[in-house]
């Protein structure tokens, strides 16, 4: 969730490179045509039944759909789906993220037996979000297979929570769903889940950003990745999953923040990609940051830029980042735009000092501390815990300050944006990325 204002499978993007820069990327393929190029637009009607016609007359893309008919109804028969990450690990240590010796000055770090004794005493906290991570990749790996053009952002969020919740043993705020699902499409970067009755379908010229949160005792993994099923997006998904990993890279104890923006922003506008015969140049989103993560506050202290902004704040030892790109071909900046999903009460304001005007948002609030604290949370969640009636209420909690809320983050209409993310933690003697896996 965005900041505005893998063994063998692990990718070897920890080492130093060197300060050539890519070649620049050409999204421009032999043969390739013009087909579906401009504003995707969506149906608003009703998605009736879905058949093979509807999304392809590929077999494989029809046994997809079927897949995720399954998922819907609670009848897929995938163990690493259904069971808890607890069962699949009895002695609940779980997989440790792809670690990173740092560099420099600090490389002393990874032979330290005091600093390998604090990580010792770090243990169960480790844990806990390895945990969350483990979640994470499984629930991701699952959605990658079964999302498909055809599909309602709603019936996706809904495969991606309901996994998250199952695989978790989601328990209150004690474990579960760390922030709503991001799906945004095409030119809005993030903060997009759908409320009641959207009917938004996913369609194949779509650019889909999946941003998943998953907590564990309040330890927040934050990862995201883009979709397309169009190949002439390929470059502008490249350069900001390779942009994402420079910023891994140069991330570290002492860093200045700045830094780690310098290095995205590099790597990102080295890149181009051409759509309909016009080149463009992959844009950073400058007024979009990653962020610092404390226990259950998603947006904690410090913002990680992703172009060079002169921060020269650090960062430091026992941090956990998320470490966030966005890429766009638009103009590189983003504004709030359309109807509003995520909410998270503001940790900073008292709510028994603010007197509230609406009683029903007394109730509400209490619905929310309950169930939510300070984690963000979206008005499908307030629906399913069986809360009416509570628009009024909602408002009166976001203007007495209580709530902060998050809407919609759009560029311009008609450009296509990708996001890539990984949380990262800061360890006495290495850098962890803890949601690392095979697919990004």
């Amino acid at each position: 969730m965005v900041d505005a204002q893998a063994d063998s499978w692990i990718p070897d993007i920890c080492k130093t490179t060197g300060g050539a820069k890519p070649a620049k990327k050409s999204g421009k393929k032999k043969g390739q045509g013009k087909k579906g190029h401009g504003n995707a637009k969506h149906k608003s009607t009703t998605a009736g039944p879905k058949t093979g016609d509807d999304l392809s007359d590929d077999v494989d893309q029809l046994a997809s759909d079927l897949a995720t008919r399954a998922v819907l109804t609670g009848e897929e028969d995938i163990p690493e789906y259904r069971v808890p990450v607890s069962q699949l690990f009895p002695d609940h240590q779980y997989p440790v993220g792809q670690e990173c010796d740092y560099r420099d000055d600090n490389l002393w770090r990874t032979t330290s037996e005091e600093k390998r004794a604090l990580e010792r005493d770090q243990n169960v906290d480790y844990n806990n979000a390895r945990r969350a991570a483990e979640v994470h990749r499984r629930v991701r790996q699952y959605a990658r297979k079964v999302i498909q053009p055809g599909m309602t952002t709603t019936e996706i969020v809904n495969v991606i929570e309901n996994g998250t919740r199952r695989l978790v043993e989601a328990s209150g705020i004690e474990a579960g769903i760390g922030f709503p699902t991001g799906v945004s499409l095409n030119n809005c970067a993030a903060h997009y889940t759908p409320n009641a009755g959207d009917k938004t379908v996913l369609q194949y010229d779509d650019v889909l950003k999946v941003d998943i949160g998953v907590q564990v005792k309040g330890r927040i993994i934050d990862s995201a990745f883009t979709l397309t099923f169009n190949p002439r997006y390929d470059p502008l998904v490249e350069a900001v999953r390779e942009a994402t990993n420079a910023g891994i890279r140069e991330a570290g104890i002492d860093v200045r923040l700045n830094d780690v923006g310098a290095a995205v922003e590099e790597v990102m506008t080295s890149y181009e990609l051409e759509l309909d015969g016009k080149t463009y140049q992959v844009k950073p989103i400058r007024n979009l940051y990653g962020h610092s993560i404390d226990p259950y506050i998603i947006h904690a202290g410090k913002s990680v830029p992703i172009v060079a902004n002169g921060d020269q704040t650090k960062m430091e030892e026992g941090e956990y980042f998320a470490i966030e790109t966005f890429g766009s071909t638009g103009k590189g900046y983003v504004v709030p735009e359309g109807v509003c999903s995520h909410y998270a009460r503001n940790p900073e304001v008292d709510p028994k000092r603010i007197p509230l005007r609406v009683p029903r948002a007394k109730s509400l609030l209490s619905t929310i501390e309950k169930n939510f604290g300070t984690l963000p949370f979206c008005r499908r969640y307030l629906d399913r815990l069986g809360e009416d009636k509570y628009l009024l209420g909602l408002r009166n909690l976001v203007d007495s300050g209580i709530l902060n809320e998050y809407p919609p983050l759009n560029d311009i209409p008609g450009c296509f944006t990708a996001q890539f993310e990984h949380t990262i933690l800061l360890r006495p003697t290495c850098k962890e990325v803890m949601t690392r896996g095979d697919d990004y």
